[in-house]
């Protein structure tokens, strides 16, 4: 397959989608609100866990001295892949990584019984910026039913808070190069096929809905609400974060993807999908529900 660009829409509707370590929505040092491609890719693997695929960035539990704590990285992998030591070849620690959805499409760090082994993912995300100009921070106080457990002359329970957004809009550009796999074709053998239309299939259901489907208490609210897919049509097709070329209009909550049309013109075949109930999208490409997946219109 060639590469594909593109770029996911994730809207936030009293809700949290990516906090930093203070509770606050993430931001940069001049107040832009932004989501990481982290806060993406983690609906994404738990989207693919839950349908029973081999995911192995991702925390899982042990119990130590009764208390549960999280795996080490060499703990997962033997959970999912079988025994390793120092004496395991690293083709065949390389042929296990691949088997994982994630290692597939994100690449991997493993540095792990005599391993040290990198690699660059075909997926790669930007950071996701709202769009919104009147994103406003929300900040809730919650009574908690019960008193604080540290204090023992605790006479009342205690407060905490919560705190959201009344309305983002976030906008994630991405890239898939299949080639960055190649150089791994000869060392591991006829049976590593590299990154597949399988593959970019499997990425593309995900991204189109793993964010609804993820609903935690902060993350209800944030769904999925635009995608676009830019299908090259030739190896020297190399397109920028497109992004950037996404106009969005926030009174109307609506797209324009005008200079993005004219930005990719005739590299390759562009397909949309959004919320049609929700958001407006100006376009003359193929468009269609990001819920049901028919042509807008019909």
């Amino acid at each position: 397959m060639k590469r594909v660009y593109g770029v996911l829409g994730i809207v936030a509707k009293m809700a949290n989608w990516n906090a930093d370590f203070t509770g606050r929505p993430k931001s940069t040092s001049n107040g832009n609100i932004f989501g990481s491609d982290k806060a993406l890719k983690y609906p994404m693997k738990k989207m693919w866990q839950n349908d029973g695929k081999d995911v192995l960035y991702i925390k899982s539990w042990k119990e130590e001295k009764d208390a549960l704590v999280p795996k080490k990285l060499s703990e997962r992998y033997i959970e999912l892949f079988g025994d390793m030591d120092k004496k395991t070849a690293t083709k065949e620690v390389m042929i296990n990584l691949f088997k994982a959805i994630d290692v597939k499409n994100f690449g991997a760090t493993f540095a792990e019984e005599g391993q040290n082994i990198s690699i660059t993912g075909a997926v790669q995300f930007g950071q996701g910026f709202n769009k919104f100009e009147d994103t406003n921070i929300e900040v809730q106080d919650i009574l908690s039913p019960f008193a604080d457990s540290k204090k023992d002359d605790a006479k009342q329970s205690t407060l905490g808070t919560k705190t959201t957004v009344d309305e983002a809009h976030y906008f994630y550009g991405f890239s898939i190069n299949p080639k960055n796999y190649d150089e791994y074709k000869e060392f591991l053998g006829d049976d590593f096929k590299g990154y597949t239309q399988a593959d970019y299939e499997e990425f593309k259901k995900v991204a189109l809905v793993s964010a609804t489907a993820y609903s935690t208490n902060s993350k209800f609210g944030c769904e999925n609400e635009f995608s676009l897919f830019v299908e090259c049509k030739d190896d020297d097709c190399y397109l920028p974060d497109l992004s950037d070329y996404i106009e969005f209009d926030s009174e109307k909550r609506e797209i324009d993807l005008s200079k993005l049309e004219k930005l990719v013109a005739d590299k390759g075949d562009i397909e949309v999908y959004s919320n049609p109930y929700t958001l407006n999208v100006i376009t003359t490409k193929t468009h269609k529900n990001i819920f049901t997946k028919e042509e807008i219109g019909k």
